[in-house]
């Protein structure tokens, strides 16, 4: 899977019509793919968003967070799963010829993401995050270099706590791409923002 610069997240949004706006944004600012991550949303809600989505995201892939049947029912690019998802081998089963990113929070779960033949994978977070309840230990710029060396040539994308300040030293580790949602989608203009962080792995 080819990423490199920005990996947009389309997050909670208020109705298709607000996810398709955001998306757009998004892209005019270069991102390389885009996620929807509707996490409490019921099912017909994320299904509504998707077939939005999937209507106007063209020429980056677009992901369905966690949910494998609906990127098969949408024909997204990609699912994209966390630690407590289905596994990557019961999401290739449901959702087969769909690329399959994993998120990791330490090296161990990397290197085993790898070894189950993720096609990319999130790595952090990498400072502290708001964007969860519950984030994972800090794992630091350090330990993404690591897990980028330990993977390779698997594409990696840093998440947690990235902003436009600290995405030169993200790309300086070798990782194909940054993950941001507060410091994008909640700036004043989002595209703007977005070419900021696609512009240091330039």
């Amino acid at each position: 899977m080819k990423l490199r610069g920005f990996y947009a997240i389309v997050d909670a949004p208020a109705s298709p019509d607000a996810a398709v706006a955001l998306a757009e944004r998004l892209i005019s600012g270069g991102a390389c793919a885009i996620q929807l991550r509707m996490k409490k949303a019921a099912t017909r809600d994320v299904i509504a968003a998707a077939r939005a989505l999937r209507a106007v995201v063209r020429g980056v892939p677009f992901v369905v967070n966690d949910r494998s049947d609906v990127a098969l029912l949408v024909g997204a690019d990609a699912v994209h799963l966390g630690q407590d998802d289905l596994s990557l081998a019961d999401a290739r089963a449901i959702a087969p010829g769909i690329l399959i990113g994993v998120s990791t929070h330490n090296l161990a779960q990397a290197e085993a993401a790898a070894r189950a033949g993720a096609d990319y994978i999130g790595f952090g977070p990498v400072f502290p995050t708001g964007s969860k309840e519950k984030p994972d230990p800090v794992q630091g710029v350090a330990a993404l270099a690591e897990a980028v060396s330990a993977v390779a040539p698997i594409p990696v994308v840093a998440i947690g706590g990235i902003t436009v300040a600290r995405a030169v030293d993200i790309a300086a580790t070798g990782a194909a791409a940054a993950c941001a949602i507060a410091a994008v989608n909640g700036a004043t203009d989002p595209a703007v923002a977005a070419r900021a962080i696609a512009r240091a792995f330039s």
